[in-house]
């Protein structure tokens, strides 16, 4: 299983390779967009689009509301995690 999380473009970095720095969670990193792109597509038509991110890869495109239902989910994981632990170490 793989898990892709939902990150926002907020800047292209480096446009001859297809890099762009996305915002996640409020950390910034540099990712590669090229499976977002089309060949024809301006580079920067995508500036502020979710998307899906994995291993340093933005693997699809999402709309806000997907991206936002799985950020909370990520963050009830976090959560259920956190309790898990308390509970093993009492």
């Amino acid at each position: 299983m793989c898990l892709g999380i939902p990150g926002r473009i907020i800047a292209i970095t480096d446009e001859a390779n297809n890099l762009a720095e996305v915002d996640i969670a409020g950390v910034k990193r540099e990712v590669n967009i090229a499976c977002v792109v089309e060949p024809d597509q301006a580079i920067d038509s995508i500036l502020g689009a979710w998307v899906l991110v994995h291993v340093g890869f933005a693997m699809s495109i999402i709309d806000e509301e997907e991206a936002a239902r799985t950020l909370a989910i990520l963050s009830e994981l976090e959560e259920a995690q956190e309790e898990i632990e308390i509970m093993q170490n009492s």
